[in-house]
């Protein structure tokens, strides 16, 4: 049985959500599932924004049907084409052959590549273009690498709804309602937000600057992503995390203190700093790399502004779910942090001073104190350096 809700007096959610999906991209876990949002406007010409990923498409294409009403479709709006977004595409052109198909020349290019589509009834726009459906009225905003090359946002001038593709998405279903200011979104989405961005769109926070700069000269009222809640309360306050984290700028002072142990040794120094830290009233919070998800870990990485890498020697080099961790954090452009480093060895610890190799090529790291050097166990004088360093960060973070 379908389940449109409305968004607006002549704008309808159609899309799903997919409790069953454990890996996200076949990479992320998402315990919380995910929503795969469509839009369909009902104006004197009808327009639907995006489609969905086969897990909900047959949901959708009722939603669809019954949104409509029998009418026809004028529009389909491709935002974007990643499969998660668009695998329902041709089932949906198959059912409404009559409806243009609006997207990008990059979008038009994409369908042929994924679909057998010939590419009648599309119309190609840019950024400035304007598409009219009677009492409403999108301009095109290009949104290249947010995070794929094809991507639009589309702007209703007349309701003030931004459609922004991938932006401002997250991890985690929808239930009941499809509005952030109507679920407790601090406490339940934005672990999750955070954890998408960086992770999904991280990469390009250049390109999410510029598309920003595009945004603030709009009147936003209503923000639309392909996942997740919409919001239409408390924008500011999350136009402002995006701002943040698209300029590589840490959310909250405090410190994380990343360890990677192999028989416990290391895990205790990591406890020492930390409580070091915690004692003198700066935040701390610890992970073991082998035992948290590495998406969590990018996502607490990037959320404060000092960080602690400690880590044992394995084969002569660093212990591997720290190395795989730390190429991921490069992968993600991490940069501008102050940081410390500890690392163990049983006969020749050589860990920090590969970390540091691989930290040097970072934009705007600043080591903070001397790097502490374990040898099996931690002994008084090794306590004392960790302390001393505890202590180091602390009066940084407060400062």
């Amino acid at each position: 049985m379908y389940n449109i809700i409305p968004v607006l007096q002549d704008l309808y959610y159609v899309g799903g959500s997919d409790r069953r999906l454990s890996l996200f991209e076949n990479v992320y876990p998402v315990p919380r599932g995910v929503s795969y949002n469509s839009y369909l406007l009902l104006d004197e010409k009808t327009a639907l924004f995006d489609t969905v990923d086969p897990a909900v498409s047959d949901l959708y294409l009722e939603n669809v049907a019954a949104a409509l009403g029998g009418r026809k479709l004028d529009y389909l709006v491709v935002h974007h084409m990643e499969p998660d977004h668009s695998a329902t595409f041709l089932r949906l052109v198959e059912s409404y052959p009559e409806a243009v198909v609006v997207t990008s020349a990059k979008g038009a290019q994409m369908m042929k590549n994924f679909f057998p589509f010939e590419g009648k009834n599309v119309l190609t726009v840019k950024e400035g273009d304007v598409l009219s459906t009677g009492k409403h009225s999108f301009t095109f905003l290009a949104a290249p690498m947010v995070h794929w090359p094809e991507v639009l946002f589309s702007f209703d001038t007349s309701t003030g709804t931004l459609f922004s593709a991938d932006a401002f998405g997250t991890f985690g279903a929808l239930g009941g309602s499809v509005f952030a200011d109507e679920v407790n979104f601090r406490e339940e989405f934005l672990s999750d937000a955070r954890r998408y961005y960086f992770n999904i769109v991280g990469k390009y926070g250049a390109q999410v600057q510029s598309v920003l700069k595009k945004a603030a000269g709009l009147e936003i009222k209503t923000i639309c992503p392909l996942h997740g809640p919409v919001w239409r309360k408390d924008l500011a306050w999350y136009l402002h995390l995006y701002d943040l984290w698209s300029k590589y700028e840490p959310e909250e002072r405090g410190a994380v203190v990343f360890y990677g142990t192999i028989h416990g040794h290391t895990a205790n120094a990591a406890e020492i700093l930390a409580a070091s830290v915690a004692q003198r009233g700066a935040p701390v919070k610890v992970y073991d790399v082998a035992q948290t998800e590495l998406s969590l870990l990018v996502a607490e990485a990037f959320r404060y502004s000092h960080v602690a890498f400690v880590s044992a020697t394995y084969n002569n080099g660093i212990f591997l779910p720290m190395e795989q961790f730390l190429h991921d954090l490069a992968e993600h452009n991490y940069c501008g942090r102050k940081y410390a480093l500890v690392e163990n060895g049983s006969w020749s610890p050589q860990a920090g001073a590969l970390m540091k190799e691989l930290i040097s090529r970072w934009r705007g790291m600043t080591q903070i104190g001397e790097k502490v050097t374990l040898l099996s166990s931690v002994k008084e004088e090794q306590a004392e350096l960790l302390r001393t360093l505890g202590a180091q960060l602390a009066a940084d973070i407060l400062a």
